[in-house]
């Protein structure tokens, strides 16, 4: 059982002064205030995962990502860009879901200011009604001592005036004196029945007073329990989404345990091989030696195995000896 209640923490000496409403009712508009900016919170953040869903489902539909891998890696990436688009979808839906709780703190918002309007205009018409008995209390009040000192002014010129003056000038003393006597006693009657009047509307404000502080706090604490459980729900759906999002994240990494280098490597060499020999040796071939071996029989197909020309070989002068350009009996140097 709390100790602390409004009801006992909320009064003020002054009569007239509505300082402990005030500061009820100050809380309750900003816990208001309160509501609506968590609601906005809610509105901003579900836009916000609504156009990251879009986003993502832009991405993996739109953008390349790996389209010419082969075998196992193509499968892991199908899977990957599936789980991106589930993703997607995933972020979509929370961002209704977050729209819903927004529509619901609204609608407690509204229900409580629907509620506590009743409260206030009860209070507001009673401290109308009490300001107003208390004016005219304190009126009648201030009449009443003016008639007290009227009337003790008349009984001290009464006194002043004995011996002093004549019967007739007496006379008027006395007659003044009723008349203020009548005027005080009426004075007096209207004054007491002002004091019981604003003690019964002090009495009515009290037990009024008393009723909305328990109202208001009965909803601030409606109030306090309601944003602190939407506050829960809303981590916990964050929480669930990241969840959701790493189960995803699970099926590429499984996808990707069946990846093999060695697979991979083996489809793409059979879809694509062009050859399994490499190219012949590039080797020197002499010119004249090939018209020599070519001379007898030009227009005669080689014989077979004569495919390749062989090796030449090395000529026996040197550059000094006058055969050394001599070839097949012709010589380059004319005899003088």
């Amino acid at each position: 059982m709390r100790e602390t209640l409004f009801k006992d923490h909320f009064w003020n000496a002054d009569l007239v002064s509505t300082a402990g409403y005030d500061s009820i009712t100050q809380r309750m508009n900003d816990g208001r205030k309160n509501c609506k900016e968590f609601e906005d919170f809610l509105k901003e953040r579900a836009a916000i995962e609504e156009r990251y869903g879009k986003d993502l489902l832009g991405l993996s539909k739109k953008k390349p990502c790996g389209q010419t891998e082969l075998n196992t890696l193509r499968r892991a990436l199908d899977v990957f860009k599936t789980q991106v688009e589930s993703i997607g979808q995933s972020h979509i839906q929370l961002a209704q879901v977050l729209r819903e709780e927004a529509k619901k703190m609204e609608d407690f918002r509204e229900k409580q200011k629907f509620h506590r309007k009743k409260i206030e205009l009860i209070m507001d018409a009673i401290h109308k009604n009490r300001n107003l008995q208390y004016k005219k209390t304190m009126e009648a009040k201030r009449l009443y001592e003016q008639r007290c000192r009227d009337k003790d002014e008349a009984e001290q010129a009464v006194h002043r005036s004995t011996n002093l003056v004549t019967p007739k000038q007496q006379e008027k003393l006395f007659v003044k004196l009723a008349l203020t006597k009548t005027a005080l006693e009426d004075s007096d009657r209207v004054y007491q029945m002002n004091v019981a009047a604003v003690e019964k509307v002090r009495e009515e404000w009290q037990s009024e007073h008393i009723k909305a502080c328990e109202f208001f706090e009965g909803q601030e604490c409606e109030r306090i329990t309601c944003f602190r459980n939407a506050l829960w729900l809303h981590v916990n759906q964050l929480s669930q989404e990241c969840v959701k999002n790493d189960e995803c994240y699970e099926e590429v990494r499984k996808s990707l345990e069946m990846c093999s280098v060695e697979k991979d490597i083996e489809c793409f060499v059979n879809i694509h091989k062009t050859g399994t020999l490499p190219p012949t040796p590039v080797t020197y071939e002499n010119y004249y030696n090939t018209l020599k071996s070519a001379a007898p029989g030009r227009n005669q197909a080689p014989a077979p195995g004569m495919g390749r020309r062989p090796q030449l070989p090395v000529p026996s002068s040197g550059p000094g000896d006058p055969e050394y350009s001599t070839v097949d009996g012709y010589s380059l140097i004319q005899p003088h």
